[in-house]
């Protein structure tokens, strides 16, 4: 006799989610890693660039652009519990229901 998870495996509802949800998590990793290691390179290679003063003042560029990289990380923690709350977690919801009957 099949196991639940052998027939969840085979489920093409179940393959498609894990396609999207994969490619999506992907994105959001990507533009992730391109903005944090983008900030960190900045800050090797070319510290001027963010020390530079904002309007003469005592803040420098790298506090709101520091201050950037981490909204953007809260950002697209948002953006992801959105989409499953919207296309993801309704798949899942069928299937676990599914196989309970």
């Amino acid at each position: 006799m099949e196991d639940a998870a052998s027939r969840l495996a085979r489920d093409p509802r179940y393959i498609a989610l894990v396609r999207k949800r994969g490619r999506f998590t992907t994105i959001l990793t990507i533009v992730m890693l391109i903005v944090y290691f983008g900030f960190v390179l900045t800050i090797a290679f070319d510290k001027a660039l963010l020390a530079r003063s904002i309007s003469g003042g005592a803040t420098s560029w790298g506090i709101p652009v520091g201050l950037g990289v981490i909204a953007l990380a809260i950002l697209l923690t948002g953006l992801y519990v959105w989409r499953a709350n919207r296309d993801f977690d309704p798949v899942i919801d069928v299937l676990r229901a599914e196989e309970r009957a």
